[in-house]
């Protein structure tokens, strides 16, 4: 069976927004139909930039950087995944997502989570601790460079968004609009 046009919803947001968890629950909550989850996080290349903090000068591994992202690799993948009309829907997470203009007009809906930063980083560190990281050193990290990466890359770009959502908020209004515009966009409404 040939699919219609498959939809392609991008998440974004800063670290600890709530991305991973809305992408997981829109695609239990589609079936039956057919959902690929992209994770910019798997994306990651093998060599990343390094950089010095702007005030305590210490050196870190740059994960925030979109040099840190592989964008040829997802944006090809991306393409496939559509190309081969396995899927009604194709969501894309992370939270440098639209920091690139060719994955920005790839994307039908664009979804930016907004929270707060202090809510953020309480989240980012609570996931950082659970994965066996050293609370000192989430924190450290966090205050020398991460916020600083979070307002020149990620907050600007929300407003690409189509649609802002409170973060804060949980599964409420916002998610379930979200969802019912999905579905009846795959029956053709």
């Amino acid at each position: 069976m040939k699919r219609n046009h498959v939809q392609t919803i991008g998440i974004a947001g800063g670290s600890g927004s709530g991305k991973t968890r809305l992408s997981l629950y829109l695609e239990e909550q589609l079936s039956p139909l057919v959902v690929k989850v992209f994770h910019m996080d798997r994306y990651y290349k093998s060599v990343r930039p390094f950089v010095k903090a702007p005030f305590s000068e210490k050196e870190y591994e740059d994960f925030n950087h979109p040099d840190a992202v592989d964008i040829t690799k997802l944006y090809n993948e991306l393409l496939t995944a559509v190309q081969s009309q396995t899927f009604d829907v194709i969501i894309i997470e992370g939270f440098l997502l639209f920091h690139f203009p060719e994955l920005r007009k790839a994307l039908d809906l664009k979804v930016y989570i907004d929270v707060r930063a202090d809510e953020r980083m309480i989240r980012r560190t609570a996931w950082f601790v659970e994965k066996g990281y050293i609370y000192d050193d989430i924190m450290s990290e966090y205050l020398d460079l991460v916020r600083y990466r979070h307002d020149k890359y990620v907050e600007p770009t929300k407003w690409y968004a189509d649609f802002i959502m409170n973060g804060s908020a949980g599964k409420y209004k916002g998610t379930e609009m979200l969802l019912k515009w999905i579905v009846m966009r795959s029956r053709g409404m």
